[in-house]
């Protein structure tokens, strides 16, 4: 695939978040114990040898200045090609923010760029694409865009309002609409897919001059009828991660063996960040069932079915359950959070009860420090 540029994607859906998005983007969000999201898809991407990759920041970009870098940890960083980094350029113009505007305004790295295809993501929908064979459907069947979907069933009613690819009745790709519930399956758009670098450029020109659309994938539908446009099936395992309860769940879902092992092994690793950290300590009355905890922790109470990251110290008697404690928190002794997720570096003084539910956590932002209500 080293003819074919990667695009990570900034989606805009920090508000459906909360106070976890604040200080950043939601795929910058910490997962699983130790990574960011967006560290799946740049992983995805460098594991099919994809060598190029730009990545939209959205506002908030410090987090992913941060974490990400030059590249390092993906083997991104080089004197040819390699990762680059594009935070929005702020004007007067309309649609500033969005996507096809910022493709606009950085139209030259795309013209100087060697690849003559162009792979885009949506870095909140999570998974480990086969990239090599969704990349010779698109290359074989002379498509100019290739968009690929997941047949997902939905019972819960978790998933309306993911977008719906149609199918006309011969299976072609009619249009891109909003699953609301009404049949028991649909098919899920992920938001990522292949288009020819030459009809990307097209898109963004005549989405300008129009000044109609701006976004791509209003754009693509509009104009729909000039491209060859066809769909590829994935089949493994998705977590579209668009707002608390779905981050929640996906981070609750990797205490899943088989769903760890399918998001972190299966189809080549996943790279991120590293930190010198030591092994975790726990106490001698420290007691822990089916948790992920990262390195660096003191962990001298109670955990169960939770996510804890680097550097938690939890002390005696504390309890923690069916919880996301983030980097180098604490939480004193005789406390008790169930269903709560905490930001990085918050604290919890001694005696503190935070109860939740698995369909609204109690969430405490960044660096808040949380003391026990004395009557």
């Amino acid at each position: 695939m080293e003819r074919c540029l990667g695009i990570i994607n900034y989606s805009n859906i920090d508000k459906n978040f909360g106070v976890l998005c604040k200080p950043r983007s939601s795929y910058m969000l910490p997962f699983g114990g130790r990574y960011r999201i967006v560290d799946f898809a740049l992983s995805n991407m460098v594991n099919h040898n994809i060598r190029t990759v730009a990545l939209y920041t959205g506002k908030k970009f410090r987090s992913a200045m941060d974490h990400i870098g030059n590249g390092k940890p993906w083997e991104l960083n080089r004197r040819i090609n390699g990762l680059f980094i594009f935070p929005p350029q702020f004007d007067d113009e309309i649609g500033a923010l969005e996507d096809i505007y910022q493709y606009h305004k950085t139209e030259d790295f795309f013209l100087r760029a060697k690849e003559d295809n162009i792979y885009i993501i949506n870095p909140n929908i999570i998974g480990k694409y086969d990239l090599n064979t969704a990349f010779k459907y698109f290359k074989d069947s002379e498509a100019d865009i290739t968009l690929i979907y997941k047949n997902t069933p939905c019972t819960t009613g978790i998933n309306i309002g993911c977008l719906n690819l149609n199918f006309d009745s011969k299976g072609n790709f009619k249009n891109i609409g909003l699953y609301l519930g009404t049949n028991r399956e649909f098919n899920m758009f992920l938001e990522t897919g292949f288009i020819k670098k030459e009809v990307f450029l097209d898109l963004v020109r005549r989405t300008m001059e129009t000044g109609e659309d701006l976004d791509l994938r209003q754009a693509i539908l509009r104009f729909k009828n000039l491209y060859k446009i066809n769909v590829c099936e994935y089949k493994g395992h998705v977590e579209n991660i668009r707002n608390l309860k779905s981050y929640y769940d996906a981070n609750m879902r990797l205490l899943d063996d088989e769903i760890f092992n399918k998001l972190f092994f299966e189809g080549g690793p996943i790279y991120t960040k590293s930190k010198d950290e030591p092994p975790t300590l726990y106490g001698n009355m420290s007691k822990v069932d089916n948790s992920l905890i990262a390195n660096g922790c003191i962990i001298e109470g109670k955990v169960e079915n939770s996510i804890i990251f680097r550097g938690v110290k939890i002390a005696k008697h504390a309890v923690v359950k069916n919880s996301i404690i983030m980097q180098k928190s604490e939480i004193g002794e005789d406390s008790v959070l169930v269903d709560t997720i905490l930001d990085k570096e918050v604290i919890i003084k001694e005696g503190v009860n935070l109860i939740g539910s698995k369909s609204s956590p109690y969430v405490v932002e960044k660096h808040a420090i949380e003391v026990r209500e004395w009557n």
